[in-house]
């Protein structure tokens, strides 16, 4: 079975159960259970050595991740006991007078938190939960515009966490070809723009519409969903904290990450995994191309956490043994998402999304190699098969690691064809992340907005399909102009792309009245 259809079986078995029990951390076991069944060759003893081998080494691997995500956990404690993310809540709960200011503000907070998609799930969730549950906002429609102003932001920023990973996918000035993929990322783009329309122009669709009308009418923000029963009990928070409490922590870290990006895109050896004397980049885009993302961000917010621990007990805001105490409460709160996420690599290591074990990367990379479709379909066929395999590992970085050198070996290093199949790879990829069960990036968004995983997967499926389907006939639309140069084929792809949404828009809106 390795090497064949059979090996994305682990993901189909974990994603069907999820959706259909809504238990998400049995579903996903037995998924990973299957996959080690398999490679066992039916054997249940060597199947259950085959699992704990399996997750010994991913979590190994993923040990500055989940680093981070605890750091993080503490730091959103922090930023709620020094009073900071109230008072930032009571200050736009005074300025925001709407429903659809209050989710512009999400969104353009989540806009701004670009350096890397964990980081931005969980802060903006914290900071804009309070403003969002003012206005009668669903969990769900905030959990929707965490995610895709998380990923989507991310794969579109040329200094992040993710273009770092891309970089280090691409030949030559990898930095350079990515931001040149930019302009034609349709998903990420359009993902953007789906956002800030609904607030705009007042619309929701599919089982989100029943969610907001539950939240409005009932106030039950959960719309009759199981709630989060690992969420953290109630922490008080101190009535002298200001704005600037939550302001210039949130800076701090970000200036930190980024710095834990240049250090080790300058100092980290990756043939030794250590960190030298020596310089390993010449310039600072080289450092960003180069860096160890899990271990800067780790190494950034470790600093950052014990420069904003100092910060609070120098303005008086958090006391010593609050801060101390936060360790445990924040630790505690990022249980459930990195006992998910342990299963959601687990199951993309034993699939092979990298290769080893099942090998579902020989079986793209063939089948891929020998195809015969025309070459003007390719951008869409990469769109969507990247969706598809991101959809099932739970991994944009897998896929794009998966199916960008594949593009670039079948169409060349250079040329419009190519820079569409790599820009429609990466969208792909986030697309496919984007309605995962099994995505990291999918399960903190629920985390960070205190949503049921399953309902937010649920409401955010009919967005993100839409969206995905008005790519890929643009796709295939760019894939017909590629001759015409980079610049009119980019024309041309935007305009039919913007064409059929602003039809999805109107659509939308005509049958909401008709309904009313």
């Amino acid at each position: 079975m390795d090497g064949t259809l059979w090996a994305f079986l682990p993901a189909v078995i974990a994603i069907v159960l999820a959706l259909v029990t809504k238990q998400v951390y049995v579903s996903l076991f037995l998924g990973i259970f299957v996959g080690a069944m398999m490679y066992a060759g039916g054997n249940p003893l060597n199947a259950m050595f085959t699992l704990f081998q399996v997750m010994s080494e991913k979590v190994g691997s993923n040990t500055p991740i989940i680093v981070f995500l605890v750091v993080l956990g503490i730091l959103v404690v922090l930023l709620q006991k020094s009073g900071g993310a109230k008072a930032y809540g009571d200050w736009a709960g005074k300025k925001i007078k709407s429903k659809g200011g209050a989710l512009a503000a999400t969104a353009a907070l989540g806009c701004l938190i670009f350096v890397d998609d964990y980081f931005n799930c969980l802060t903006v969730g914290s900071v804009m939960r309070p403003v969002t549950d003012k206005f009668k906002i669903s969990r769900a429609k905030l959990a929707y515009i965490i995610d895709s102003t998380a990923a989507p932001v991310c794969i579109i920023a040329p200094i992040s966490s993710w273009a770092a990973a891309v970089a280090g996918e691409l030949e030559g000035d990898g930095l350079m070809v990515f931001i040149s993929t930019i302009p034609f990322n349709v998903y990420a783009i359009l993902t953007l723009i789906m956002v800030f329309a609904l607030c705009i122009f007042k619309f929701d669709f599919g089982k989100m519409k029943k969610n907001e009308l539950i939240a409005e009418t009932t106030g039950d923000l959960h719309a009759g969903a199981e709630e989060n029963s690992e969420s953290s009990a109630e922490i008080i928070a101190n009535p002298k904290g200001k704005v600037h409490h939550l302001v210039i922590p949130v800076i701090i870290l970000i200036i930190c990450c980024i710095g834990g990006m240049l250090f080790t895109g300058f100092f980290y050896n990756w043939d030794t995994g250590l960190i030298g004397s020596e310089l390993q980049s010449a310039n600072v885009i080289e450092a960003f191309s180069n860096c160890d993302a899990g271990m800067s961000l780790a190494i950034g917010s470790t600093f950052a956490l014990i420069i904003i621990a100092i910060y609070y007990m120098i303005a008086r805001v958090v006391s010593f043994k609050e801060i101390t105490g936060s360790f445990t409460e924040g630790f505690k709160a990022m249980v459930p998402a990195i006992l998910i996420l342990t299963f959601a690599w687990s199951i993309s290591g034993i699939m092979g999304a990298k290769g080893g074990y099942l090998d579902a990367q020989s079986f793209v990379a063939e089948n891929l190699a020998n195809s015969a479709f025309p070459q003007f379909l390719f951008p869409a066929i990469f769109f969507v098969l990247a969706g598809a395999i991101a959809f099932a590992t739970g991994t944009s970085w897998g896929t794009f690691g998966v199916l960008v050198p594949i593009a670039v070996t079948i169409l060349g290093s250079s040329g419009t064809m190519v820079l569409l199949t790599v820009s429609a790879t990466l969208g792909g990829a986030v697309f496919g992340d984007h309605i995962s069960p099994i995505s990291d990036t999918t399960i903190l968004a629920s985390a960070g907005a205190e949503c049921n995983h399953v309902d937010h997967v649920n409401t955010q499926l009919p967005y993100a399909m839409s969206v995905a389907a008005i790519a890929a006939v643009s796709y295939v639309i760019a894939g017909l102009c590629a001759s015409l140069g980079g610049v009119l084929c980019g024309v041309i792809m935007w305009a039919s792309a913007l064409v059929f949404f602003a039809g999805l828009v109107l659509i939308v809106k005509m049958a909401g009245k008709k309904k009313a």
